[in-house]
């Protein structure tokens, strides 16, 4: 299972934003209000910059910051222990945020992303062979940062999205369909019905360019 201190199943920074892009495709089919959804991706966040988020509703939250250097993941579960130190100190937890290279920080200077609310946070540049975290000594608590939890979906496997999806949305989410979204195969009314039969083409007009989801082969 991915976490902070399990990082060597998270794909490389290319694979992370096709798979975010997969993640904000199907949310945006199977869940057409926005305010609604929990996965989002903005291809155009600025103009050397694209951003993909989480949010649950109830305080948990990731944003995953793509830039030419690489990619850098920022991430709050709130109910976590590390969390609650931030809460009562008003600092991140030691370590978290040391060592996060100057490329990336927007994450740590941007009004946007609140850096105080920050359980874990970890980056690669491109090049590196591995993802990388702060040094940081974890309390001894169960639920030290959260990170499993929020993580999880990342593992680029289309089962994993159907499974959360038929249990979060309270509807069966055929995984097939969800395999052609994972492969950015072009959108087809067919496909998206497939998916949610209530949703047109036409509805999605707005999602397509903002997520960076490509309409059909060239």
């Amino acid at each position: 299972m991915i976490s902070s201190r399990s990082l060597h199943e998270l794909p490389n920074v290319d694979e992370l934003k096709r798979i975010l892009q997969s993640l904000a495709m199907l949310d945006a089919i199977v869940m057409p209000d926005w305010e609604y959804r929990y996965y989002s991706f903005d291809a155009n966040w600025s103009d050397e910059e694209m951003l993909a988020s989480m949010r649950d509703g109830s305080g948990d939250e990731f944003f995953i910051l793509f830039n030419s250097f690489g990619a850098v993941i920022k991430g709050y579960a709130h109910e976590s222990a590390m969390a609650g130190h931030s809460v009562e100190t008003g600092e991140v937890w030691p370590g978290v945020l040391d060592h996060v290279p100057p490329e990336f920080e927007a994450v740590l200077n941007d009004p946007a992303f609140v850096a105080e609310e920050t359980s874990f946070c970890i980056w690669r540049k491109r090049g590196d062979l591995a993802w990388a975290t702060g040094k940081i000594k974890f309390p001894d608590a169960e639920y030290a940062d959260g990170s499993e939890d929020l993580l999880f979906i990342l593992d680029g496997k289309p089962e994993t999205y159907a499974a959360w999806a038929s249990e979060y949305y309270e509807r069966p989410i055929p995984v097939d369909a969800v395999k052609e979204i994972y492969a950015h195969k072009p959108l087809t009314q067919q496909l998206i019905s497939r998916l949610n039969p209530e949703c047109s083409l036409e509805q999605l007009e707005d999602d397509l360019d903002k997520i960076g989801y490509r309409r059909k082969l060239v």
